[in-house]
């Protein structure tokens, strides 16, 4: 039986295995996952993904399985809290924009119906497939993640910079970067 070809990012830790195989790429339309991602996301930005990937876990806990009605009521004491659990990334910054960033969410899914709706409303509901043979071709951003995260700041969203919108689209499925190469792809 052949190995598996994955896209070479995957590396050969059991947790990137586990999101790259099932993960990564992969549609998302459930708003908690979804304000899951973003959060995430924005406390990734300076750091690497895995760093993010191994505190998930404790981030879920520290974060309610990131209601965003309940995070989106996260008061001082409760960013103190915050600072002083190791599990997660202890940024104030990025804690202070995961509180603000709930509420502008909430504000979206009472104007649109849900996040999952206005969001993929951005690529008319359909994953925009890209064709990549290296990883090398795959951008960091593009117009759309640029016009985005314009979008959301508007909205009062913080830490959505175009990159790290991207990387959101990315792992919730908006675009597929997979690799042509890679057994995902055709998934």
């Amino acid at each position: 039986m052949s190995e598996k070809i994955r896209c070479p990012w995957a590396g050969d830790l059991p947790i990137y295995i586990n999101y790259h195989d099932k993960e990564w790429g992969r549609p998302v339309h459930d708003d908690n996952k979804l304000f899951e991602m973003l959060v995430l996301e924005g406390m990734q930005a300076g750091l690497s993904w895995i760093t993010v990937l191994k505190k998930r876990e404790a981030f879920r806990v520290a974060f309610d399985g990131f209601d965003p009605a309940k995070v989106a009521l996260y008061d001082e004491s409760k960013i103190q809290e915050l600072l002083g659990n190791e599990g997660i990334i202890r940024n104030r910054l990025k804690l202070n924009a995961a509180v603000t960033n709930a509420k502008a969410f909430l504000n979206v899914q009472e104007t649109h119906g849900s996040f999952d709706k206005f969001i993929w409303s951005y690529v008319d509901y359909t994953p925009i497939k890209n064709h990549w043979e290296k990883i090398e071709d795959i951008p960091a951003k593009t117009p759309l993640s640029d016009q985005i995260g314009k979008d959301l700041k508007k909205m009062g969203f913080k830490f959505v910079g175009s990159t790290s919108i991207y990387a959101f689209m990315q792992s919730a499925g908006l675009v597929n970067d997979h690799l042509t190469s890679c057994f995902v792809y055709q998934e």
